[in-house]
């Protein structure tokens, strides 16, 4: 089914037209496009929850119930589910009010919200409608793998990008709760602190970080103890540590985990000895090194760009990253497409459909099980294309002069507001 759903998609997405069509509901013009997510999220979380397919909402569920009976939330629990919970304490409260559900509409409703709050981020971008619609319509492939994955990616995404969109409007409290949540759940969100070099009001910034580290750290102790809490953070940190042996371990075996660029070295290479910290500190000198370029951060592709870079890199450079995690990196994809597609058209479409070749399909019954399994995952050949574009982000803010281009014209700058 979800072959038949893509296969019909594609063909439709670079026929632009379907994009931007609208109709009328109640008499309010709704995208087709938009009515096309819901559609397909709502598709695929049935399908999982009908075939019994939903382990990773078991696992979300017990995080809840384990820290209210102050249970280790990260041992293994084979008689409710397999595999383990990797996620901080703070989840028990994101998952929550899905949690005391019974589980089939918990589970439908938590893949949708999913969905409805990358959207919500997706439109809340201070770019044209069209561009945002092109942004959507090229992410949805994604948000659809990670919900029949029942994952909880599309919401880190939606948190990063909200981040950044409370920066821009200058609504520091409310970015920095984003990035709190995001850090205390899934370490992933920690990469919007970036945007804290686009704030206008730094301590503001600085100050309403460390309230909401305080509050979302001390909320689950009141449905737990702060013992237990303070504990479990403990433990998630040896977790993780643990995660990142297993991952890289699983390298070997061609792993479903660490579809990163220092797996893809890994695997290609065949040598399980490559460092992590050989391609991550480079790639951190080359994110902060063009931050120095302060008379460009009034331009907003030069923000956006980055917004695009942080949404890449949490990915790409993830050992824990897996398939159903490439949301959040296709959204910034999306971003660089959306800056760039009008400008050297050919590179661009020939990498988007790159993009689609190698990580958006590569996850569906698309690609034979054969070349899924012994070529894309073999040697985390997801990653490839996102690290192509992130190189090409990369380039552009440490020399491209965003304010003197005419490119940079068509979004005017916000930033001086």
């Amino acid at each position: 089914m979800q072959a038949f759903y893509t296969f019909v998609y594609c063909r439709k997405f670079f026929k632009m037209k379907l994009i931007f069509k609208e109709v009328s509901v109640f008499n309010k013009k709704i995208p087709v496009i938009v009515i096309t997510w819901f559609t397909l999220a709502f598709i695929a979380v049935l399908a999982e929850v009908l075939r019994h397919s939903i382990n990773n909402y078991y696992i979300f569920k017990q995080v809840f119930w384990h820290v209210v009976d102050q249970k280790n939330i990260f041992l293994l629990y084979p008689v409710e589910y397999k595999d383990a919970n990797h996620y901080g304490p703070l989840f028990s409260l994101v998952i929550a009010p899905f949690a005391v559900l019974p589980t089939w509409l918990g589970c439908i409703l938590w893949c949708l919200v999913n969905a409805a709050v990358l959207l919500l981020a997706i439109r809340k971008l201070n770019i044209s409608k069209q561009k945002q619609l092109i942004i959507i319509a090229i992410t949805l492939i994604e948000m659809m793998t990670a919900i029949h994955n029942v994952q909880f990616n599309p919401m880190i995404g939606a948190w990063i990008v909200l981040a950044y969109i409370f920066v821009e409007d200058e609504k520091d409290f409310w970015a920095t709760l984003f990035i709190a949540a995001g850090f205390l759940t899934k370490i992933y969100g920690i990469g919007a602190i970036l945007f804290f070099v686009f704030s206008k009001h730094k301590i503001r910034f600085v100050l309403s970080f460390i309230f909401w580290m305080i509050v979302l750290i001390v909320l689950p102790m009141l449905y737990s103890s702060p013992q237990f809490i303070i504990t479990s953070y403990g433990q998630w940190f040896e977790n993780l540590v643990h995660k990142n042996e297993e991952n890289i371990i699983g390298d070997q075996f061609a792993g479903h985990q660490d579809i990163s660029v220092m797996g893809m070295i890994r695997r290609i290479t065949q040598n399980l000895s490559f460092y992590n910290s050989y391609v991550l500190i480079p790639a951190t000198l080359l994110i902060a090194a063009p931050l120095l370029r302060f008379k460009q951060y009034v331009n907003k592709n030069f923000r956006l760009s980055y917004l695009a870079i942080v949404l890449i890199s949490v990915v790409i450079f993830s050992s824990s990253a897996e398939s159903s995690t490439y949301v959040i990196a296709v959204c910034g994809i999306s971003l660089w497409y959306i800056m760039n597609y009008q400008n050297n058209s050919k590179w661009v479409n020939a990498l988007l459909i790159l993009v689609f070749l190698l990580t958006i399909l590569s996850a569906t019954d698309l690609y034979p099980a054969y070349i899924k399994d012994h070529f894309i995952r073999a040697y985390s050949l997801k990653a490839l294309p996102c690290f192509i574009i992130w190189t090409w982000l990369i380039v552009n803010v440490s020399l491209k002069d965003f304010i003197g281009t005419a490119s940079s014209k068509i979004i005017k700058p916000s930033y001086n507001k």
